[in-house]
């Protein structure tokens, strides 16, 4: 069976049906016989002869008709106009999008159609009997395609560009390059093709109509950054090649210059005033300086340098890293009196410099005139420190050295020197007050202390004599040595000898040390006292190393016979003058084995040093620990002790008898306790009043009277020598003892009148008031000691010993 499918297409933009029926092939089969096998459904290996073969059809998008828009014929060879033939449509929007009339194949689109959304549908068609439903045709598919329109603008892919150029760029510096894209088909016509444009930046910038990169269209000198630093750049997308009816996209571009270093520094003022005292120390500020920088960042900053001036050893400058200002500091102590004035030439530069942009002018210069002010300074010694060297054998009032200072002011007014007291406690040293000469108060002694280290004031007095100034310096003294210590043993030496031993052994070996430190080092020489060379049992070998022997003279010793030697050693060291002196050694006699090992001793315990052994000291520690615990345990037994309750029955109070435990003053003596009042409860208001009384009998005679008229002693005794009236004035005595006999009498807690009461009068206090220290003020003021001189023979001594302090020299 031969079956012909033909197309028809819908003409659309201007194409021809002749252009249109190139899209199908003619295939043709041989064999017409398989047309009923084809209906039932046999397979027969037969070639078919077919009609025309087409596959796509062509659909114009953005439809915007009101009917369904049409899109082609299917029609078969088997469809002969009875109304048997049925057209089945199945695939991408088939019976939605896509409908076809089934009786005779028109195809139409229902709705309007995007290319951008879908550009084109795969559909199948088939023929089937109306009457049997066999299918009369195989099922061919085809494509709809979309025909696009151009019905897209050109979209950018940011809608605000950012970007930068350095200013005093040349033309043409690319600066950034903008994309846009149309959804339109590029194969299609010029729908898609798009030129750029700048609308909006002229005529500072311009755009590559073909590619979207933004340059710069002015040269160096136009695009300044000090002038101008933000731009605002308008561009514009046209699709359809730019002609007439296209479509047009714009974006913003925002372009900054960054700044480079075109711009040197300049100081805001040619010439800079400023005023130091001279007391300023090195490194405190004198004065900031500032300049300005038209560039930014990096650019601007700056650096500081003193390329002359009579001032340039005297000050520095230097940047601030936070404000750029320059900070002038003093390198060196100023003086006023010296020079008043300084006058310094300042630079300032960049600290990174663009070699596009250098010139003469990328520096600039200042003046700068700093003016010394006057102070008051304190006195100036002529050195930090002072060393001196004094012999430790040095007479009191012996030179020691000397210190000089001098008012450093113009009025160079007088200085007056002390030793602060604080660093000579022991007042061991003194100063001249008027020539600054160091003396000795007392002897010294350089094994006790051989360094010094005091401290001189040096006080600055006006014309009318007051203080107004003063500034201190050390001075270190060392004593220097001398020989007046003699050497010594090193150590308590105690040894042993064998009681069978030879001649000539050596039993100890002694050293010596001295207090004293010769230059040369010490030199000692042994021998042995000349009081005990005379029928010695021992001998002493100097070894000439600071060392010697102490040698037996016999081969036995007894123990029974003597038990102990002390041997004498004469100790010599080698310097001027000679010292020396006598150690003794004690050598005790012991039995000892063949070995020579100690075995036994006598009686006394041999120590090789003197005092307690460890197991002394720990027996001693126990039975204080002992004795402690003894008492703290008494203590603890004598508070457990129970009292004896106070009142035993419950029977009147009155019957009862109350011990206490106290001895009292003796039988008159109730005022711990007066049972009476137990007795006597009517009484008690009686006894309230007059509880501030003494119970005894109040004597109503004074003890002492006149010198004219003695009276019988009262109760109260006195013991005292008896007084002669008549050998002088003793008013102060019997004011006194009357005194005290008063308040004796009128004191309720005294003991009773048959006691003992004694004074004692140590006699009026003296003219000369107290001698002590304790209540001394512990000010370092000068005192004069001038008043002693009036407090009679006796204190003849101390005045001429603390009044001639500094009056010898006044």
């Amino acid at each position: 069976m031969r079956t012909i499918l033909l197309g028809v297409v819908l003409v659309c933009l201007g194409l021809s049906v002749d252009a249109l029926s190139l899209n199908g092939r003619r295939i043709e089969a041989v064999g017409g016989e398989g047309n009923e096998a084809a209906i039932r459904g046999e397979k027969l290996l037969k070639r078919v002869r077919r009609g025309w073969m087409w596959n796509q059809f062509f659909l114009q998008e953005e439809y915007t008709g009101s009917d369904y828009q049409y899109i082609g014929k299917l029609q078969s060879d088997q469809d002969r106009g009875d109304g048997l033939v049925k057209y089945i449509l199945s695939g991408e929007g088939a019976g939605t999008i896509f409908v076809i009339d089934e009786n005779n194949g028109d195809l139409h689109a229902t709705r309007r159609l995007d290319r951008e959304e879908k550009a084109f549908y795969v559909l199948k068609a088939t023929v089937v009997n109306k009457r049997t439903g066999y299918k009369l045709e195989p099922e061919t598919e085809f494509t709809v395609k979309l025909h696009d329109i151009n019905d897209n603008e050109p979209h950018f892919s940011k809608e605000v560009y950012t970007g930068s150029v350095p200013e005093r760029s040349d033309i043409g510096t690319s600066v950034i390059q903008v994309t846009a894209t149309d959804a339109d088909d590029s194969m299609y016509g010029n729908s898609a093709k798009l030129v750029y444009s700048i609308s909006q930046g002229h005529p500072y910038f311009s755009v590559d109509p073909n590619t979207g990169v933004i340059r710069t269209a002015l040269g160096p000198g136009d695009m300044d950054r000090e002038q101008r630093e933000h731009y605002q750049v308008v561009i514009e997308a046209k699709d359809m090649a730019g002609q007439r009816g296209g479509l047009t996209g714009s974006t913003v571009v925002n372009i900054t210059l960054t700044d480079v270093n075109d711009n040197p520094p300049r100081f805001t003022q040619s010439i800079y005033q400023f005023r130091v005292p001279e007391s300023f120390k090195s490194g405190a500020p004198v004065g900031r300086i500032r300049a300005t920088d038209r560039d930014i960042g990096k650019n601007a900053e700056m650096y500081f340098t003193i390329v002359s001036g009579d001032g340039m050893d005297m000050f520095d400058i230097s940047t601030n890293k936070d404000t750029q200002e320059g900070v002038i500091t003093v390198s060196k102590p100023l003086d006023y009196e010296r020079k008043q004035s300084y006058t310094v030439e300042i630079q300032v530069q960049n600290t990174q410099v663009d070699p596009r942009f250098m010139s003469t002018g990328s520096k600039d210069m200042a003046t700068v005139r700093i003016s010394v002010e006057d102070v008051d300074e304190p006195p100036l010694f002529d050195k930090a420190s002072y060393l001196m060297e004094v012999k430790e054998d040095a007479a009191v009032g012996a030179a020691v050295g000397s210190v000089s200072a001098v008012d450093p002011d113009g009025t160079r007014s007088p200085v007056k020197y002390s030793i602060d007291r604080r660093t000579d406690m022991d007042r061991l040293f003194n100063v001249h007050p008027g020539n600054g000469s160091i003396f000795l108060l007392r002897s010294l002694d350089r094994e006790e202390t051989a360094w010094h280290n005091i401290s001189v004031i040096a006080t600055e007095f006006s014309k009318s004599n007051n203080p107004r100034q003063s500034s201190h310096v050390p001075v270190y003294i060392r004593l220097l040595d001398i020989n007046d210590n003699a050497p010594t043993f090193a150590t308590v030496y105690e040894t042993f000898v064998c009681e069978k031993t030879k001649a000539g052994q050596r039993i100890q070996t002694v050293s010596a040390v001295d207090a004293d430190e010769p230059s040369t080092g010490h030199k000692f020489f042994f021998s042995l006292a000349p009081e005990g060379a005379y029928r010695s049992n021992f001998t002493v070998r100097d070894n000439g190393d600071n060392t010697a022997g102490i040698l037996t003279r016999r081969a036995s010793y007894s123990r029974l016979h003597q038990s102990v030697y002390l041997v004498p050693v004469v100790i010599t060291d080698g310097d001027y003058p000679m010292q020396s002196s006598t150690g003794t050694l004690t050598v005790r006699v012991c039995t000892c084995d063949r070995d020579g090992n100690m075995e036994l001793c006598n009686a006394e315990a041999l120590s090789s040093s003197p005092g307690l052994s460890t197991g002394a000291l720990i027996a001693i520690l126990l039975c204080a620990i002992i004795l402690l615990m003894i008492v703290v345990l008494f203590t603890a037994l004598k508070r457990q002790r129970k009292q004896e309750p106070l009142i035993i029955s419950k029977e009147d109070v009155r019957d009862n008898v109350v011990s206490y435990n106290d001895e009292g003053g003796g039988e008159e003596d109730t005022q711990a306790f007066d049972i009476g009042a137990l007795r006597h409860p009517d009484a008690a208001a009686v006894l309230e009043e007059s509880a501030k009384q003494r119970r005894d009998i109040i004597p109503t005679d004074t003890l002492l009277y006149s010198a004219h008229r003695r009276p019988a002693p009262s109760a109260s005794s006195l013991i005292m020598p008896p007084v002669n009236m008549g050998s002088r004035d003793n008013g102060d005595v019997r004011e006194f003892i009357n005194q005290r006999v008063l308040e004796n009498d009128c004191n309720p807690t005294a003991p009773p009148y048959d006691s003992l009461a004694t004074y004692a009068y140590e006699g009026a206090g003296s003219v000369a008031e107290s001698l002590s220290s304790l209540g001394s003020a512990s000010s370092e003021a000068e005192q004069d000691y001038h008043y002693l001189s009036d407090w009679g023979p006796r204190f003849r001594k101390l005045a001429d010993l603390y009044g001639a302090e500094d009056s010898d020299f006044s």
